[in-house]
């Protein structure tokens, strides 16, 4: 009978899932043992189970193997940093380099704009120099009107807060006019009525001049 092929996913029955890892352990630690014997490798095998049990095996000494496995992978770093550091600089001055031509593309193209430098510009360059400069001045323009309709409104917004402040103004010089007229009316009605002259016509036996002689 033909042994189908295990599928390589999770056990999802916890009892076979132990009798599993149960004997494939087992088998990975006889084939540990013998290939260190057969080849004389140097071996250290830790599992931990999935209820945290630890297995493990060791041709000589765990803690050495350990050690030495330790010791290689720091000497293997330092020994790498060194170029990782030669890439990563090699990466930033080409960077760098690539920055700097980018600007004198830019500062050349702003030269040309300002309309220096142009000696060596073909007509094509010159034509597209030309086209771009009218798309500006074109963006200039209608930036322009922005702003002067901005302002325009800005005016009119402004006008019409100084009517509104001036006839308010206008309106409390009304209101605190308009008694004083009043007492002004009555008074000069007050001088044209008949009898309310200022003048007297009572007689008085006051009498300036030389006494009058008295008859003997």
């Amino acid at each position: 009978m033909v042994r189908g092929k295990t599928q390589m996913r999770r056990i999802e029955n916890a009892t076979s899932r132990q009798v599993t890892f149960s004997k494939r352990r087992n088998g990975l630690l006889k084939k540990a043992f013998e290939l260190s014997v057969l080849c004389d490798a140097e071996l250290a095998l830790i599992i931990f189970s999935s209820r945290g049990k630890l297995y493990e095996f060791s041709s000589s000494s765990m803690q050495a193997t350990v050690g030495r496995y330790l010791r290689h992978t720091r000497s293997q770093t330092h020994h790498l940093e060194p170029l990782a550091h030669q890439h990563d600089l090699q990466a930033v001055q080409d960077e760098a380099e690539g920055l700097l031509k980018e600007i004198e593309s830019l500062e050349v193209s702003k030269r040309k704009l300002l309309g220096e430098g142009l000696g060596s510009s073909s007509y094509e360059e010159l034509q597209q120099i030309e086209q771009q400069l009218e798309r500006s001045l074109a963006h200039v323009r209608a930036r322009k009107h922005e702003v002067y309709k901005e302002q325009i409104e800005q005016l009119r917004e402004k006008e019409k807060n100084l009517e509104a402040e001036n006839a308010k103004l206008a309106k409390k010089y009304f209101v605190e006019r308009k008694p004083q007229q009043s007492a002004t009316q009555q008074l000069a009605e007050v001088s044209a009525c008949p009898g309310s002259s200022s003048v007297s016509d009572v007689e008085t036996e006051l009498f300036i001049g030389p006494p009058k002689s008295r008859p003997k």
